[in-house]
């Protein structure tokens, strides 16, 4: 099996990730980086072993966090679906049995939320995963009165936890949101449809979403 540690240092693998953020900079969007990608992989890590999915699953989810926002190298518009055909190119070139390649191909062409459906487990994992990474570090535009929306949501967000219940049936992304620099309508502007994906995403876990900011449910 391809491990998640050989995918992390693939230096092809880590240079369409570098290149695509450095796309997305220049279009103005927030971080997309190692830093993004990674943290991805670790909360869907999170989610399916807290839920009990076998170890070659964890992995296959923590691989498709890792690549899936490759197509941006290509375009935004549609980067969930280049994503997956170039993680197919590499995965088939890396020896990856044909079945894992179906799953990780699948999970990322399904994550983002114009056109995705949560297929699968590591694909919901994805999803939750992916849309749940909200801070202010990944803002990249230092001047605040040049903020868009987008820019002011994301650097509104002071913490952001995604959490599962002991008793495996709800999952809780809790922001604690600094309205000084956004509303939490803003919040609801650009990220109302991510968050629908995310109830979708949970229901193909066996789970409940809920959405949490400054300690009022409002999903």
């Amino acid at each position: 099996m391809i491990t998640f540690e050989e995918i992390q240092k693939n230096e092809d693998i880590r240079t369409y990730i570098q290149r695509a953020d450095e796309s997305l900079s220049a279009l103005g969007y927030t971080e997309h980086s190692f830093a993004h990608v990674t943290k991805v992989a670790e909360t869907a890590k999170y989610i399916l072993e807290t839920l009990g999915y076998s170890a070659h699953e964890v992995e296959l989810a923590r691989i498709a966090g890792f690549m899936h926002d490759i197509g941006n190298v290509v375009n935004r518009v549609d980067h969930s679906q280049s994503g997956a055909v170039m993680a197919f190119r590499i995965l088939d070139k890396l020896g990856m049995p044909a079945a894992d390649i179906a799953t990780v191909v699948a999970a990322i062409g399904n994550h983002d939320e114009g056109h995705g459906v949560p297929v699968n487990a590591i694909a919901a994992a994805l999803i939750l995963a992916d849309k749940s990474d909200v801070r202010r570090s990944r803002v990249r535009n230092r001047e605040q009165k040049t903020f868009d929306i987008h820019d002011r949501v994301n650097y509104s967000v002071e913490k952001s936890v995604l959490k599962i219940n002991e008793a495996h049936t709800l999952i809780k992304l809790k922001l604690t949101v600094d309205t000084h620099y956004s509303s939490v309508m803003d919040y609801f502007e650009i990220f109302l449809e991510r968050m629908m994906l995310c109830r979708k995403a949970a229901e193909t876990l066996g789970l409940r979403f809920q959405l949490m900011i400054n300690e009022q449910s409002l999903m």
